[in-house]
């Protein structure tokens, strides 16, 4: 069927129609999460380390604090902003380096078979056998508080997530007719993996990243909120909701409510981001063929 030009238009603009509401809202607070944290030290009122006892459990919307302060006269809005920088760039950090490691485990056990692909595997089925706060949690008994060990740590963690994936769709993909043409036209294992598989496979990839930072964002946020995070006085949601603890018992929740509603509102609009831009790639790519 050929479509003219006035029907391409038509059918495109159907679909930025058809888009759905949730994927707006996800795109427009994670915009707004990534630049207010960007930008905390020209956009935050007050310094987020300023206490004031006189202000102590002021409520939100009180005259210089819009979202009220903490048991110490903290601003809770300029925390949250400053907060935004740990708690979105270290799980982006998890996932970054887990899916590295995930993509390579995975691609090179698919590709190699044979008793790498065993060893590799049974490696993947050991780490993913350890939960991962609990090995993010003796990593911090064991070099301290921080965020680089537990970040370190849940990227080993997660990376049999990915690899297990990436395996299963290598293996899958490998044995396409189309793959089968690459090599009988003589092109190398690296070339065919890299200029070929690999961005085949980056819905799947997509898809798991976007799931292993809502994992990663949750499990810092709890390492932060046991103490074993980020190192006091610096913002993070996850300490923001630990130190709000005594305010709830006095009848101030405000401080913790609104970290923790951030931490769930980042959570579920990454994964749906995630899951819109991964499905939109696979219709893209069957809509090709």
């Amino acid at each position: 069927m050929t479509l003219t030009i006035p029907a391409l238009r038509a059918r495109g603009a159907g679909r930025r129609r058809r888009r759905p509401l949730g994927v707006s809202f996800a795109v427009a607070f994670l915009l707004v999460a990534a630049v207010t944290g960007a930008l905390a030290p020209l956009l935050a009122p007050h310094s987020p380390n300023a206490t004031s006892l006189l202000d102590s459990l002021a409520p939100p919307g009180t005259a210089g604090h819009l979202l009220g302060t903490d048991s110490t006269g903290r601003d809770v809005l300029s925390r949250l902003m400053y907060g935004a920088r740990l708690s979105l760039l270290a799980p982006l950090g998890v996932v970054v380096l887990s899916g590295v490691l995930g993509t390579a485990a995975g691609l090179l056990a698919a590709r190699a078979g044979g008793w790498v692909d065993a060893v590799l595997s049974r490696a993947m089925d050991i780490v993913f056998s350890f939960p991962s706060l609990l090995l993010a949690m003796l990593v911090v008994a064991v070099f301290g508080p921080g965020l680089t060990a537990p970040i370190c740590a849940l990227a080993v963690s997660y990376t049999p997530f990915l690899g297990r994936v990436v395996r299963s769709v290598a293996l899958q993909e490998g044995a396409r007719p189309y793959m089968e043409s690459y090599r009988a036209m003589g092109f190398g294992e690296l070339r065919t993996t890299v200029r070929h598989l690999l961005p085949n496979m980056l819905p799947v990839l997509l898809a798991q990243s976007a799931l292993s930072f809502g994992y990663a964002m949750v499990d810092l946020a709890s390492l932060s909120y046991l103490g074993l995070g980020a190192r006091p006085p610096a913002a993070d949601w996850g300490s923001m909701i630990s130190q709000a603890q005594s305010a709830i018992l006095q009848g101030s929740p405000w401080s913790g409510l609104i970290p923790g509603l951030a931490v769930l509102l980042t959570v579920v609009s990454v994964n749906v981001l995630g899951e819109h831009i991964g499905g939109s790639i696979a219709r893209r790519g069957s809509e090709g063929t």
